[in-house]
C-alpha cells in the first residue's frame, strides 16, 4: 500500500511541475487538513477543500507567476508519504525568481488524503512520521 500512496503522490507532484495545482484534489477528504508550519509564510491550518482552495487562489498563487512545485523524492512512511519539495517562480511585481526548498507530508487513510503538512527541514519531516534524521 505504501508504494501505491508514493506512486500517487508522486503523479501529483509531475502535474503540479506543470502548474496544474488542482491536481490530486479530488482524493481529498472532506476534513482534510493543510498544515503551514511558522517558518512558512501565511502559516496556519486550512481545513476542508474548499478552504485549502482559497488559500491557494487567493494567498499563495497570487504571489508568483510561473509557479511550479518540482517533486524532488519521494520517501514511504507507514500512512505517510514525505516529499522533498523545489518550488520556484517568479515574483509578479519584481519578476525576479525565487526558490525554495522544503519537505511536505502527505498523510492517507485510506486512499483519501487527510493531512498536507510543509515542513522546512528534512530532519523535522522525517520526525513528523516517526522516524530518525
Amino acid at each position: 500500500m505504501s508504494e501505491g500512496r508514493v506512486e500517487t503522490v508522486r503523479a501529483i507532484y509531475e502535474q503540479w511541475a506543470h502548474g496544474d495545482f488542482r491536481a490530486g484534489t479530488e482524493l481529498y477528504d472532506p476534513s482534510v487538513l493543510l498544515i503551514l508550519r511558522p517558518e512558512f509564510p501565511d502559516p496556519g491550518a486550512y481545513c476542508g477543500p474548499e478552504e485549502i482552495a482559497r488559500y491557494m487562489r487567493e494567498d499563495f498563487l497570487a504571489d508568483f507567476n510561473g509557479l511550479a512545485i518540482v517533486g524532488e523524492e519521494f520517501l514511504a512512511a507507514g500512512d505517510s508519504v514525505v516529499v522533498r519539495v523545489h518550488q520556484h517562480a517568479t515574483g509578479p511585481e519584481s519578476g525576479a525568481p525565487v526558490a525554495m526548498r522544503y519537505y511536505q507530508v502527505w498523510t492517507f487513510r485510506g486512499r483519501s488524503v487527510i493531512r498536507i503538512e510543509s515542513i522546512r527541514e528534512r530532519e523535522d519531516a522525517l520526525e513528523a512520521v516517526g522516524l530518525r534524521g
